[in-house]
Parts: C-alpha cells; structure tokens; sequence
C-alpha cells in the first residue's frame, strides 16, 4: 500500500464512505393513494382527470409513489425523499378530503395556476418521467377541472371540456 499514490488512497476512501451510505436509505412513500380522505372523496373526479393526476401528479402529491431504479442508489434516493415530502406539504391528494373548504379552493387554484405557467409538473421531474409530461389537451383539461371544482361545478362540466379538447 505504501506504493500507492495519495489520489488512489482518496478515490479508495471515497468509494468505501459510497459503499457505506447505500445503507442508509429514507422511508419509502408507499401508502395508500386512494381512501377515505383522498380527493375522490370530496368531489367527483372524472376518470380522464383522475388518469393524468395519478399519471402525472401523484409520484409527489399523494400518499404512494412509483419509484425509479435509480432511487435505490444514495443520495439521490434522500434528494427524491425530500422531493416528495416537499410536494406533499404543499398538495396531498390523498389527504385533500382533510382540507377545510378554503384551503381545497386555494389548492386548486393553484394548481390550475401552475399548470398554466408550466411550473407542474417540474422540469426536473419530467427529465426522468417523461411519460408525465402533460400534452396541450391534457393542461387545459386540468386547468379547466381544477377552475370547475374550486367554483363547485366540477364534473359535468369537467366533463364537457374535456370531450371539446379531444374533438
């Protein structure tokens, strides 16, 4: 060993201290994303919305996440874990049936908001996840849904919106 360099040693130790941290993994994001407080339960969600929420949202803002292989490798499993705590915190669709009525209209208003900035779903996001990319019909027949439901007429009127987007 005396014969190896001091960038060798380095590279050694630096493998090793990788090695050692794969074993410390955070607690996965596997609940339920359906149940008695999710946003079903608070207002009727189309099966065409709820398809795109579930394929494009709920990763981060529900209560179960499809993990990516590259989640088994720290530290990006702890940046993926603080991701998803961060995007529940600020939307949980399987607690949304929890939030008072002030704070349901607040959420979807911002999030018929952040869709239309293109600010949802994340760039980041979106470079491991393509398929959650939202197409142009996919954007405004959320934002449409979302605008509905915060006013209360969410559903049969979700409903026609979308079925204009796709003629």
């Amino acid at each position: 060993m005396k014969n190896w360099s001091k960038r060798k040693k380095i590279l050694l130790g630096l493998m090793v201290l990788f090695i050692a941290v794969q074993a410390i993994q955070p607690s996965k994001n596997q609940g339920s994303p359906t149940g008695p407080t999710d946003i079903t339960a608070a207002m009727q969600v189309p099966d065409s919305v709820m398809t795109v929420l579930k394929k494009s949202c709920y990763d981060c803002h529900s209560n179960h996440t499809t993990y990516p292989w590259y989640d088994n490798i720290t530290p990006v499993n702890w940046w993926v874990n603080h991701h998803i705590n961060e995007g529940k915190r600020e939307l949980n669709f399987s607690t949304f049936a929890e939030y008072n009525q002030r704070r349901k209209a607040k959420k979807l208003d911002e999030s018929a908001e952040q869709i239309e900035k293109g600010e949802m779903p994340l760039k980041s996001y979106l470079l491991m996840h393509g398929d959650a990319k939202l197409s142009e019909a996919q954007q405004k027949m959320l934002i449409n849904w979302f605008k509905s439901a915060k006013s209360g007429s969410a559903g049969s009127q979700a409903t026609v919106n979308e079925e204009k987007e796709h003629d």
